[in-house]
């Protein structure tokens, strides 16, 4: 297939949407000061937790104006206990009820302190999508769909774009990867004509990390590629997959 065949703009032969997790300060101090100097777009998924909350989220705004997807990562960041050494205080113990007003809160307070975002994505906590354990597990897929038009997961490939769930995107993550390595998992998408998610925690700081020389040397890269690869955050590669569908089932 071409890659006029599938959705991404112009000349491009894949996507790519860089996201990064838990609203850490290196995400503020240096991924985005370094997407700037190449004109990449990402998304940044927060937790907006605590009684301050309102003041942790100012800083965001500005990345918001800048171009950037600032997305729900659920208020309180919950996970499975088989992270922990006790059973208590994970996902095993919530019920639908629970997850769902995290991530109803967590879409609230983001919209109410960063409007001028049309629509933002979610981002499943550890990866998990899932409450209970053994007969009582199940999907909270439904509920994140309910309130969200996308959001992203981890699998270890990129996605189709007609096959993806736009509800459960693979992203991958790449903490302590070195500059090659990234870009190897992008022209890899590149030649599959697909939409690659790469997932960051800190930049050179803070736990996962990725050398800020690595990152530096894959925004590089993509600054020299645009007209290969679409850069641009969840939010917009999923709109346009969406409506890329509806018009292809006319």
């Amino acid at each position: 297939m071409s890659a006029a065949q599938y959705p991404w703009p112009d000349s491009c032969e894949a996507a790519l949407s860089l996201t990064f997790d838990d609203g850490m300060p290196s995400h503020l101090d240096r991924a985005v000061p370094i997407l700037g100097d190449h004109n990449l777009k990402g998304t940044f998924y927060i937790n907006p937790r605590g009684d301050d909350w309102q003041k942790n989220i100012e800083p965001w705004r500005a990345v918001v104006h800048a171009g950037h997807e600032v997305g729900n990562h659920t208020v309180n960041h919950p996970c499975s206990w088989a992270f922990k050494e006790a059973r208590d205080g994970g996902l095993e113990k919530m019920t639908l009820a629970d997850i769902e007003q995290e991530i109803a809160e967590g879409k609230r307070r983001i919209g109410e302190a960063i409007p001028g975002q049309s629509g933002f994505t979610f981002c499943y906590p550890c990866y998990h999508a899932h409450i209970g354990e053994g007969p009582t597990r199940q999907s909270y897929v439904p509920v994140v769909a309910s309130y969200h038009t996308a959001a992203r997961g981890k699998g270890d490939e990129a996605n189709h774009p007609v096959t993806a769930d736009l509800h459960h995107l693979y992203s991958i993550p790449v903490e302590r990867k070195a500059a090659w390595e990234m870009i190897g998992l992008v022209e890899d998408a590149v030649a599959k004509h697909r939409w690659v998610i790469l997932t960051f925690h800190g930049i050179h700081a803070g736990h996962l990390s990725v050398a800020e020389v690595d990152f530096i040397g894959l925004c590089q890269h993509l600054g020299r590629n645009k007209k290969r690869i679409w850069t641009a955050p969840v939010i917009t590669v999923s709109n346009r997959i969406r409506s890329w569908r509806l018009e292809n089932e006319k």
